[in-house]
């Protein structure tokens, strides 16, 4: 597959995904989130990538959010449409772990991005934030629901009613992103993130993913028992056989995912 609004890199076991508009502070609109998509499933099957990272191209933004040219013009039955959440529910649901290296602004759309993946680090120029009422909308592609889930109800209504733009510093305090970096250190900690991530079992991750996106919209006794089923499944797979031997040998585990 051709893209043009995104670049697709690969690094040893790292897959990149980079938003490429700059000149529109990288902008989301349908063909870039088609692009995502289609950058997903390319990572998926291959075997020797283990962990994928998203940024943007330059170091202005991260992603600006969606196009505001496409939405002035958006009716009310496109607006039903899947577009942006369903693309944002793959990155969610993805078997590989994701982590968003926010660099610059992340904003409506583009911080509903970083929400969907699994962890978000973040350079100190970074600003976040749901603006949308600004705009007479709501956050429309998982940021009145992510974002709840991940900061709690009240701080999370704090940001949307007022629409207020962040720093990383105060994202970081209040658990929106796990870390704060300078923006010379963003992508190398993005990668020693997902290279410490990349070395675990990849089934291990993979449930451990499910476990906790599925457990946190069910009640308790239901979420523990699907976590003792992953688990089940996982006591009996090779990669728990070689982690138990490596360990009791003193090695690095060759995971296979199986």
């Amino acid at each position: 597959m051709d893209f043009n609004n995104i670049m697709v890199k690969l690094e040893n076991e790292i897959g990149f995904i980079i938003v490429n508009r700059p000149e529109l502070r990288n902008a989301l609109d349908i063909e870039t989130l088609l692009e995502i998509e289609g950058a997903l499933e390319q990572l998926r099957v291959n075997q020797e990538i283990r962990v994928v990272v998203f940024t943007g191209a330059g170091e202005k933004s991260f992603a600006a959010g969606a196009d505001i040219s496409q939405l002035n013009k958006r009716t009310m039955i496109e607006a039903l449409q899947p577009n942006m959440t369903a693309t944002y529910r793959k990155i969610e649901d993805y078997e590989k772990p994701t982590i968003a290296a926010i660099n610059g602004f992340a904003l409506g759309g583009g911080l509903e991005l970083a929400l969907s993946c699994d962890i978000r680090i973040a350079s100190y120029n970074a600003k976040v934030g749901l603006p949308e009422v600004g705009l007479g909308i709501i956050p429309g592609a998982g940021g009145t629901q992510r974002l709840t889930r991940i900061i709690g109800k009240g701080k999370a209504m704090d940001l949307i009613l007022t629409g207020d733009i962040i720093t990383a510093e105060e994202a970081e305090r209040i658990g929106l992103i796990s870390r704060a970096v300078p923006q010379e250190e963003l992508i190398e900690t993005a990668k020693a993130y997902a290279r410490k991530i990349g070395s675990k079992g990849p089934l291990a991750l993979r449930l451990a993913k499910a476990a906790v996106n599925r457990g946190a919209d069910i009640e308790m006794e239901t979420a523990l028992y699907l976590e003792k089923l992953a688990q089940t499944i996982l006591i009996a797979s090779e990669d728990k056989r070689e982690g138990t031997q490596a360990f009791l040998e003193k090695r690095t585990p060759q995971f296979q995912g199986k």
